[in-house]
């Protein structure tokens, strides 16, 4: 499907396939795309380790190997480059949008994080619960705390909140769990080599040298929230709207610290200025000038009036 020809301002982009998770043949369009990517992706030095249709029509997954975290940022941004311009090969639009399509599921860019001294994964202990060690829960713990203060910075977009809805597998409750899809911190199986975290809760649209940055250093230097063993826990949630996350972001002391106020303060005012195009009360549904803003910034069509 070409984009320029087959787009219609009313109705949107066609599915490139109606299939849902692992559903495609060989020969099926999204799995041919999905094979060239991967193709790509390996002569460009990525260690891919598993690639598939996800459970949304036209989606997809491409998992590759753990990299210091400056090099795995740019290999996302290689990685979005490379898909882009394979789809647009095939006739095709390739979108990172975290949720381009209402009623299904939208997509994540999930983040596997793990550290390593000497050569040795600390996050590993045999031993500990979930067969982690004290310094990976306490990783953990700390990115929880500041779920909230970082929150626009993993979800820096109107559409990223369109996204973290519970009824499609999305991670909008800050906890931590080895199987609950709706956690924002989940533990993966694993072995010695490969323990790890994974955040759930990020958009693909994130940036994702910031997202690094900010991950890692609130899992080491973030501050642990306090609670009383006596109450009960209450579940907390994420922001529902990117209104509410810029509120926060605003009154949070570990943004300040972990950007500068400076750049806090200009990273606020280009959030707010997104914000105020999409009033809170228009609801959750994805609006068609929301899709096609994203598709042309992204590819550069309009990137000169920014």
């Amino acid at each position: 499907m070409d984009a320029e020809k087959t787009f219609d301002e009313r109705k949107g982009f066609d599915l490139s396939s109606t299939g849902g998770y692992y559903h495609s043949l060989p020969t099926d369009t999204l799995r041919v795309f999905i094979d060239k990517c991967a193709e790509a992706q390996r002569a460009l030095g990525f260690e891919n380790e598993k690639d598939h249709p996800e459970v949304a029509p036209a989606q997809f997954e491409l998992n590759y190997s753990y990299a210091d975290a400056l090099i795995g940022a740019d290999q996302i941004q290689l990685y979005k480059l490379v898909c882009r311009q394979i789809a647009r090969n095939m006739g095709m639009t390739a979108s990172f949008l975290p949720k381009p399509v209402v009623g299904i599921n939208g997509s994540g860019m999930h983040t596997n994080l793990s550290i390593a001294k000497k050569g040795k994964n600390i996050f590993h202990d045999k031993k500990g619960q979930g067969q982690l060690s004290p310094f990976a829960w306490k990783f953990i713990e700390r990115i929880l705390s500041s779920a909230n203060d970082i929150c626009l910075i993993l979800n820096p977009s109107v559409n990223a909140y369109r996204r973290l809805d519970p009824h499609y597998e999305a991670p909008n409750e800050i906890k931590v769990s080895e199987v609950d899809r709706g956690s924002m911190v989940r533990i993966p199986l694993h072995n010695e080599e490969s323990a790890r975290v994974e955040v759930r809760s990020v958009a693909p649209d994130a940036n994702p040298y910031l997202v690094m940055y900010s991950l890692v250093r609130t899992g080491l230097e973030g501050v642990i929230e306090k609670r009383g063993e006596d109450k009960r826990p209450r579940v907390r949630y994420l922001p529902g709207t990117i209104q509410t996350a810029i509120i926060q972001f605003r009154q949070s002391e570990w943004a300040s610290s972990l950007l500068g106020e400076e750049f806090k303060q200009k990273y606020v005012q280009l959030k707010q200025a997104v914000a105020d195009r999409s009033p809170v009360e228009l609801g959750t549904r994805v609006k068609m000038g929301e899709v096609i803003y994203h598709h042309e910034v992204y590819n550069q069509l309009l990137w000169n009036q920014f």
